[in-house]
């Protein structure tokens, strides 16, 4: 009963914390932190247990590494190769020797000073990534090089893993061995202890190469002959097998069984199976790792912090202030500018997750002392704490100020056309490009200096500018032009710009780019004498395609497709009276019904019998026998 007590309050913390603090923008893992921080060291629900729930809880990070492994296909690597080592590289090692400089000076061995620069080199991945995600920053230069980086140091923590015990064998003795993961890792040391230490050195490299053979031509077939059963739990338990006998592999040789998940992840990260595993593994990894962080902050030693409140406090800010430092150097080195540069320094200022586990590691294999411990895990728990208050200074203050600094005049426009397009997105790249074939002169706008520069590599010339201004509007031309095209990506906009030019062109034909009908109605309310939606004829390309491959003859499939797009052009034409600016009434939403109901009538009825008209001759199969062919 202690057992489910304890985990009754552990799941009750996660499920009341975790939500609340995702709703508030900080992330899973500093909910679990924060949840572990109210059940223990607050209100003191759970007490000693924590540590050795803490023990079995580790291995949600060994399930993890196996979850990188699967990401980090061999291709994919070998294509990053210059961010992971050059920009990845150079973050990890260079931050790593800062710390262990400062550590040095502060009087620890040159053992534990590298071990704790090691360390403290590490970022959080989940609250970076999760971040990034959620407020659409991964796909810039900033996010993408955040990415690297963050990459560079997952795939780092196997070589860290390996080399804290060796530091412990040169440095000052393993007394912790007997504690938390030494203890595990003390059990390979003695089973092979009897060998010497070339025949030791054998033994890894032949267990090391035997995970990777197995993976690549054992694990396979087995895996096919496991899903052949198609029964989901046993696939499931064949995947916690493998994972689980890995970790048992490679503890008995002395070596961290997160190593050879990686590996085994790694090696199967091209299989068929490879989504299969990741869904099955995922839950007991997210589970396993949120109880360990909800250990962590449990263990927090706040009589440490409010002992010294400024020193820790003090700590964190001069971890978080060198981080950001080395980072920002690097990203100078690397040409990240303006707003990109402030993201990347600031969003891995922090210390991260693994910190926790490296530091278990390294208490268990005797490199690091227990005090230093809890007070840089104390250290790196508050870098984490702020980490959201960064970049919300980011995204506030830094960024708007960075973005007005970088902006530029907007050019000259020293020529003038019958046409001026606005917006030289994936829309206006196709209208312009079918203009300027054509012969026209087109006055093209657009406020990415990146796009720009790389139209006018290829030969289109673009304008720098935003189109929203009447002035760079006037100084196309816009005057004397007969057509405008519209085709900015913000919905908003784009409606704002239509409405400016109707108004203060009205000898302007104006055609726009719309998201959906309703968009549509808002620009002909707008002024705009057409406009197209951006993905309709794209998507009824591929929905005639669809019908092809499920057995449609070519001309069946073009005449469902055209009796679909004349409905809906006709629908879109009916439903107009009913659109509201604020929305849609009971009126549209039964029109809408009706319109539906009489379309699914229409494309019910069979025409397989019907015949190509004269101009759809080339839909004609050609006679049997002809000699022309």
């Amino acid at each position: 009963m202690a057992l489910l007590s304890e985990a009754f309050v552990y799941l009750c913390a996660a499920v009341i914390a975790v939500p609340i603090a995702n709703r508030l923008g900080l992330g899973s893992v500093l909910g679990y932190l924060i949840a572990g921080v109210v059940i223990g060291p607050v209100i003191g629900i759970v007490g000693s247990e924590a540590a050795d729930v803490q023990h079995f809880a580790e291995f949600g990070v060994v399930m993890m590494l196996f979850l990188v492994g699967l990401e980090l296909q061999p291709a994919m690597l070998w294509k990053m190769r210059q961010q992971l080592v050059g920009l990845g590289g150079l973050q990890v090692v260079g931050t790593a020797l800062v710390f262990a400089a400062a550590g040095l000076a502060f009087g620890l061995h040159w053992q534990s000073a590298l071990a704790l620069g090691m360390i403290l080199s590490l970022s959080s991945t989940a609250i970076v990534l999760q971040t990034l995600n959620e407020k659409g920053w991964l796909k810039t230069q900033g996010g993408q090089s955040s990415f690297s980086v963050l990459l560079t140091q997952d795939i780092a923590v196997i070589p860290m893993l390996a080399l804290l015990p060796l530091l412990a064998i040169s440095g000052h003795g393993g007394e912790g061995a007997a504690d938390g993961h030494g203890e595990s890792a003390g059990h390979g040391g003695e089973a092979l202890a009897a060998l010497p230490g070339w025949a030791q050195a054998l033994v890894i490299l032949a267990v090391i190469a035997a995970i990777i053979l197995a993976g690549r031509h054992l694990l396979r077939p087995v895996f096919r002959f496991i899903a052949e059963a198609r029964l989901r739990e046993i696939f499931t338990a064949t995947a916690l097998l493998l994972v689980i006998g890995i970790a048992l592999v490679m503890d008995f040789v002395g070596l961290s069984p997160a190593l050879g998940t990686f590996l085994a992840g790694v090696v199967l990260s091209d299989s068929d199976y490879r989504h299969e595993l990741e869904s099955d593994i995922e839950p007991f990894k997210g589970l396993l790792l949120g109880l360990f962080f909800l250990t962590v902050g449990a263990g927090i030693d706040f009589d440490l912090l409010f002992g010294a409140p400024l020193s820790i406090l003090g700590l964190a800010l001069g971890l978080m202030a060198v981080k950001f430092l080395v980072l920002f150097l690097l990203a100078a080195l690397f040409r990240l500018t303006g707003p990109d540069r402030w993201l990347f320094s600031l969003g891995l200022a922090q210390a991260g997750e693994f910190a926790f586990v490296l530091f278990g590691f390294a208490s268990g294999s005797g490199v690091l002392e227990p005090s230093l411990i809890k007070t840089m895990t104390l250290v790196v728990a508050i870098s984490m704490l702020l980490t959201p208050a960064l970049f919300i200074f980011y995204e506030k203050i830094v960024a708007p100020r960075a973005l007005a600094k970088a902006d530029r005049e907007p050019d000259v426009i020293d020529r003038r056309g019958r046409v001026v397009v606005a917006g030289m997105g994936r829309f206006g790249q196709i209208v312009s490009r079918l203009l300027l074939t054509s012969g026209y002169d087109v006055i093209i706008l657009d406020h990415d200096p990146q796009t720009i520069e790389n139209l006018r590599r290829i030969g289109i010339r673009t304008f720098y500018g935003d189109a929203t201004r009447p002035d760079l509007l006037h100084g196309a031309g816009l005057d004397d032009a007969d057509l405008f095209v519209a085709a900015l990506d913000d919905r908003d906009k784009q409606t704002e710009l239509v409405e400016h030019v109707a108004k203060t062109y009205p000898n302007v034909r104006i055609l726009a780019r719309a998201r959906d009908r309703h968009h549509v109605y808002e620009l002909e309310n707008a002024g705009a004498h057409c406009a197209e939606r951006e993905v309709f004829e794209g998507a009824l390309a591929l929905g005639r395609q669809a019908l092809t491959e499920l057995g449609y003859h070519p001309f069946r499939a073009r005449t469902k497709a055209r009796e679909f797009r004349h409905h809906d052009i006709a629908m879109l034409d009916d439903l107009r009276e009913n659109f509201n600016d604020g929305g849609v009434d009971t009126s549209y939403i039964d029109a809408m019904r009706a319109h539906s109901e009489t379309l699914f009538e229409i494309m019910q009825v069979d025409r397989g019998g019907d015949r190509p008209e004269g101009s759809e001759r080339g839909w004609t199969p050609p006679p049997k026998g002809d000699a022309t062919l």
